[in-house]
């Protein structure tokens, strides 16, 4: 049904990622293999915090919620995209577009709120020890979590039903392997001015301001540690913040490629390869970051391995 050029989209169709035809199956392989590493990794993250009385402190609760979102990140793309490559059917409804769309917006942006709360958590761990407790109470850590997740979830909300008020036409082919809501906005026919203003308004506070905060909270930190006399303080302080620096640089890094250092040439390529690593790889990447650098959590799995196997004994 048409009328004044406009079609009603019923699907897109996602061109995914640029692999030519004879590497499909050695990349449907790694891809799997990423997913679900990146599946089990957090899971056990999430399921150590739970078990664990020992992780049951502000900065882990923090990491359980980031844990949960990366699964939930890497999910809502993955599956779709190994479904095209073993299918080489590229449609998706529109409804279902769009709800990927939402999505995506939620974790997205919850992963940015979560690192932000976790660098102010470190912050007070190293810059006001003794106020610690006393500071990041459970009543703060709890409201912070909520207030982010709500946030998220209305942010994410207003940009979807905006999308719902836009018009389509002909052309429904995403140059990407998920609905991107960029990419929706270039295949649009009518007015998308409200859209780019949503994106305008709130993409400083919830991106931009995010990171500058980060930034400030580790200036302070290193500002702080440079005082402290002892070369073991200093030591343990970085070793403290190396994990969260490394999740920090992994999830901004390819954002601040794509966005602030765009490229005329391949521009599609650049986008689709980069989105990868912040939807894809970093996920993946962060149960290790936290695993391998974190004497708690290698000591929370070894306390969980030793009861079960004195349980199987019994």
């Amino acid at each position: 049904m048409t009328r004044r050029n406009q079609t009603v989209i019923s699907q897109f169709l996602l061109l995914g990622l640029p692999i030519p035809p004879e590497h499909q199956h050695l990349f449907y392989a790694l891809f799997l293999a990423m997913y679900l590493t990146t599946v089990l990794g957090n899971l056990i993250i999430i399921i150590l915090i739970l078990l664990d009385s020992h992780l049951h402190t502000p900065m882990y609760l923090f990491l359980s919620n980031l844990s949960f979102s990366d699964l939930c990140f890497s999910s809502v793309t993955m599956p779709k995209l190994l479904q095209n490559m073993q299918s080489q059917d590229p449609s998706v409804p529109y409804a279902s577009c769009l709800t990927q769309m939402y999505f995506l917006l939620i974790f997205g942006v919850m992963e940015s709120f979560l690192l932000v709360v976790m660098a102010y958590d470190r912050y007070v761990a190293i810059c006001f020890p003794l106020h610690y407790t006393s500071i990041m109470s459970l009543k703060l850590c709890v409201s912070l979590v909520v207030l982010s997740w709500v946030l998220t979830t209305f942010h994410a909300m207003l940009h979807t039903l905006l999308m719902a008020r836009v018009s389509f036409c002909e052309d429904n082919v995403i140059p990407h392997f998920f609905c991107d809501i960029s990419a929706l906005l270039k295949l649009a026919c009518s007015d998308t001015h409200d859209n780019e203003l949503a994106i305008f308004i709130l993409g400083g506070p919830l991106i931009v301001l995010p990171f500058l905060l980060i930034i400030v909270s580790y200036a302070k930190v290193v500002s702080f540690i440079f005082k402290v006399p002892s070369s073991q303080g200093i030591c343990k302080a970085f070793s403290t913040c190396g994990s969260h620096l490394s999740v920090v640089s992994l999830f901004y890094g390819p954002i601040i490629g794509l966005y602030l250092c765009p490229s005329a040439n391949n521009s599609n390529v650049k986008g689709t390869v980069m989105s990868l690593m912040y939807t894809v790889v970093t996920p993946m990447l962060n149960p290790f970051i936290y695993s391998l650098r974190n004497r708690d959590v290698k000591g929370a799995l070894e306390r969980v391995v030793c009861k079960k196997q004195i349980l199987s004994f019994l």
